[in-house]
């Protein structure tokens, strides 16, 4: 093979690293946001979650507060 056919078929093979590597940089010195972590609960089919709430009085150095409490389960629907 002679040198220009071999330098043309380099450049070709160069050309897509040439094309993406300005993109890379760009997606690098954007700023970035932290993942949201998320919990998904996937329950058995046919339940529901059922909750009753109330109001408690709690002692506290500061005196006495009225705080509320929840709880919560899981149900056959």
């Amino acid at each position: 093979m002679s040198g220009k056919p071999l330098i043309a078929i380099m450049a070709l093979a160069a050309l897509p690293l040439l094309l993406t590597a300005p993109q890379a940089v760009a997606q690098n010195t954007a700023p970035q946001r932290p993942a949201r972590q998320r919990i998904e609960i996937n329950p058995r089919p046919l339940l529901y979650r059922r909750c009753t709430d109330w109001y408690e009085l709690q002692n506290r150095p500061s005196g006495t507060v009225l705080y509320p409490q929840m709880r919560c389960w899981w149900v056959r629907g």
